[in-house]
């Protein structure tokens, strides 16, 4: 099972929307996008959507991770 997923690993959308991978559907909002922007190299966590049930391969963006030495300093 997929518990991380990088910009690179759902094929660089550039969109927000509703995407199916192997491990199920992704939902990628525009702020997904704009820390990915800003930050290519972002790790997120998948979050199963609680409204989809035991069974249910939807999935959302949750917290993410930058590599070390990433600062988060717009200057």
């Amino acid at each position: 099972m997929v518990d991380k997923v990088t910009w690179q690993k759902v094929g660089r959308v550039t969109e927000p929307g509703r995407y199916m991978f192997r491990f199920g559907w992704l939902t990628v909002t525009a702020d997904d996008l704009k820390v990915w922007e800003r930050f290519p190299e972002a790790v997120f966590t998948l979050v199963k959507k609680p409204d989809g049930g035991p069974d249910s391969d939807e999935y959302h963006l949750g917290l993410f991770e930058l590599p070390s030495g990433t600062s988060l300093d717009p200057g």
